[in-house]
């Protein structure tokens, strides 16, 4: 006798029920509460005095650089210092007299004041033993300079 395989049940078809959602039922407006607000105070701006103006007037205007006046010099006024270069102690100079190797010169300014000799000028990194009025000039200096400071002949 042969066996007959058992049929398997047939697979029931499991339908999803459709669950219809009803529309949500409208939500009413809220009447917002209206804060009461503080009166906002103006601000007042006080005049200041027409003397405190003319005052405020004289400090924006600009002013000439002020400088020691020419008499207060020592000797004769070589020219004045544009730049410093600390790492080598050099500063550039604009000239307006001749300087020459040698010579005594004086550095005044407002935190500067000494005397030193001319031991090296240079124009454009070489080595001269003068210059002439209208050079700018590489000058060794002895201490620190700063712009603005002025070189006498001594």
């Amino acid at each position: 006798m042969v066996k007959k395989k058992a049929k398997k049940p047939a697979k029931k078809s499991i339908k999803k029920k459709v669950v219809k959602k009803k529309p949500a039922a409208k939500k009413k407006p809220v009447a917002k509460k209206k804060l009461a607000r503080k009166p906002v105070k103006k601000l007042t701006v006080k005049k200041k005095p027409a003397v405190k103006k003319k005052l405020l007037a004289a400090r924006k205007k600009p002013t000439a650089q002020k400088r020691p006046a020419l008499k207060k010099y020592e000797g004769i006024l070589v020219g004045e210092i544009t730049h410093y270069f600390p790492h080598v102690n050099a500063a550039v100079v604009k000239l307006k007299v001749p300087l020459s190797v040698g010579e005594m010169i004086k550095v005044k300014g407002h935190t500067t004041d000494f005397t030193q000799k001319v031991t090296s000028i240079q124009i454009d990194r070489t080595a001269l033993p003068q210059a002439k009025p209208g050079d700018e000039i590489g000058l060794q200096v002895g201490s620190r300079v700063r712009r603005g400071d002025v070189v006498t002949k001594l």
